[in-house]
Parts: C-alpha cells; sequence; structure tokens
C-alpha cells in the first residue's frame, strides 16, 4: 500500500464511553452527512423479503429501520454495536415504527460475533470498519465470512484512502490523532481490505464526503 493507514490507540472501553455520551447527539454530529452513502449501501445490499441479516455498528438505528421494513414478517435482523445508549435508542426507534419484533439488538464487539456460523443472507456496515485498529479490521471481516451463507453478501461503506492524499486527508488523519472522540472514523483501503479477507467484490462506488473518498462495497462470500 502507498501510504499508511493511522492506527486507532483509544481501548474499547473509552471508545464504549464516548459514543455512550455522544449517543443523544450523534446524528447531529455526523447522520446528516452519513446518510446518503448510507442510503446508496442498502440499495446495493438490496435485502429480500424473509432474509436474515445483520447491521455491525447500527448507531441510532436508521439503517436498522430500513432493514427490517425490507425483511417483512418473515425475516429477522440483528444489530450489534458497542454502545449501551446506541442500543437503547435504537430500540426506542424501531419501536416507535412499529418494527422492534423484527430485530435482535445487543451490545458486543464484532470481533467475536456471538452468532452462529453460516447463518445470516447479508450482512451491512456502514462508517463502523474503519473504527477498529488496523490488525483488528481482518479479523470483524473473518467473522462476517463465519456467520454469512455461502454466497452472501456483504455491503461496507467506509472513508477510504484510495485516491490522492489531499490537504483535506491530512487534516482529517491529523484530527483522527488528537481528537479521535470527535473524529473516530479514519481512512481505511476498504476495497483491498475485503478482497484480502476472501470476498468477492460486485460492485464498488466511490463518492465524496468533505472532499474525502467514501468506498460503498457489495462483496460476496465465496
Amino acid at each position: 500500500m502507498p501510504n499508511r493507514i493511522s492506527r486507532v490507540t483509544r481501548s474499547k472501553e473509552s471508545a464504549r464511553a464516548s459514543y455512550n455520551r455522544m449517543s443523544r447527539f450523534y446524528d447531529l454530529l455526523a447522520g446528516g452527512s452519513e446518510r446518503k452513502f448510507i442510503e446508496i449501501g442498502l440499495k446495493k445490499l438490496a435485502v429480500r423479503e424473509g432474509e436474515k441479516v445483520i447491521e455491525i455498528g447500527f448507531g441510532t438505528g436508521h439503517a436498522l429501520v430500513s432493514l427490517a421494513q425490507a425483511v417483512g414478517e418473515k425475516g429477522k435482523v440483528y444489530g450489534i454495536d458497542i454502545s449501551d445508549e446506541m442500543v437503547r435508542l435504537s430500540h426506542e426507534r424501531l419501536r416507535k415504527s412499529g418494527l422492534a419484533e423484527r430485530v435482535h439488538l445487543k451490545r458486543g464487539d464484532a470481533a467475536k460475533l456471538p452468532l452462529d456460523s453460516e447463518s445470516f443472507d447479508a450482512v451491512f456496515m456502514a462508517f463502523t470498519l474503519e473504527l477498529f485498529d488496523t490488525p483488528e479490521i481482518p479479523i470483524v471481516l473473518s467473522e462476517c465470512r463465519r456467520v454469512l451463507k455461502k454466497d452472501g453478501r456483504i455491503c461496507v461503506v467506509a472513508i477510504s484512502k484510495k485516491g490522492k492524499d489531499n490537504l483535506m486527508m491530512r487534516l482529517y488523519e491529523w484530527a483522527h490523532k488528537r481528537f479521535s472522540v470527535y473524529v473516530d472514523c479514519r481512512p481505511i483501503f476498504a476495497r483491498q481490505t475485503i478482497e484480502d479477507a476472501g470476498f468477492q467484490i460486485l460492485d464498488c462506488e466511490i463518492m465524496t464526503m468533505w472532499d474525502l473518498p467514501v468506498e460503498i462495497l457489495l462483496g460476496a462470500n465465496q
């Protein structure tokens, strides 16, 4: 790789506490800027009625609502997030939407998914993979492969280091190193990382957010 990926230095306990504090304001801080990319990712994943889907790092639960609507009454959505408060807020959102019975939420660690192997049709992960420290990213993707059925689908939306190392990229990575509580994501080589984990890339779209590349990737479990 031409450039190194910044490391994640904060502990998971610190991250959990940070997201618990930010949970009530998270949509104001990041929700608006991230939402259109999440919607495109959901469209690429194209969840069907009756499927079993997991979202990793669901935040305040907007995508969970869309996934629960897509799977219908015969399907099931699971969600895992590091933050207790994100779990609580998302459950409340789902309850108000009348979809809580279709969704099972759990606080946990995506590097150790408490789920059966080959039991899911699809995995969705938006602005989450880049939160894990570099050595742990392959472990998270290995867990995704483990829980996915053969030919199961994965959609990852991530801030990317693909392309030129421009001023905004340098400023963003500087802010991530010094203010990681608020600038939590850092750019990663999303496509290469997902391919290295053994997924076949079916679709890849690159867009920009604040002049930063965002990769929206659809892969298949081989």
